[in-house]
C-alpha cells in the first residue's frame, strides 16, 4: 500500500510537523523544508509570518551541508510555498535535463 498524503499543493504532498513542513516527495531528486520562525495572531488564529525555506537534495550519500541547494526567508506559509514550487519545478526540470545526456 502506497503513501497517499492527506493535504497537498500543487500536485505534492506536504506533511507537517510542528513548526516544520516538508513539501514534495523523497522520490524525487529534492524537496523543500519549511520552518515556521514566526506567527502572528489573526481573528484568533495564529498565522505563519516569516518562514525559512530550503531547498534539499534527497541523495542521502551527501553530508547535510551538502545536501542544501538553496534557503530563501519568506513572509506567509502562502508565498513561502510558491517558491518551493518554483524551486522543485526547475529541480526536476534540471534533473531531467542530465538524465537526457
Amino acid at each position: 500500500m502506497s503513501f497517499a498524503p492527506k493535504l497537498t499543493y500543487k500536485n505534492r504532498p506536504l506533511v507537517r510537523c510542528g513548526n516544520e513542513i516538508y513539501y514534495g516527495s523523497m522520490e524525487n531528486p529534492s524537496v523543500v523544508f519549511m520552518q515556521v520562525l514566526s506567527t502572528k495572531q489573526e481573528n484568533g488564529v495564529d498565522i505563519a509570518d516569516r518562514v525559512q525555506v530550503v531547498l534539499l537534495s534527497t541523495d542521502t550519500t551527501k553530508s547535510p551541508q551538502e545536501r542544501i541547494l538553496k534557503t530563501s526567508s519568506r513572509t506567509g506559509l502562502y508565498s513561502a510555498l510558491d517558491i518551493g514550487s518554483i524551486w522543485l519545478d526547475r529541480a526536476e526540470a534540471e534533473s531531467k535535463k542530465a538524465a537526457r545526456k
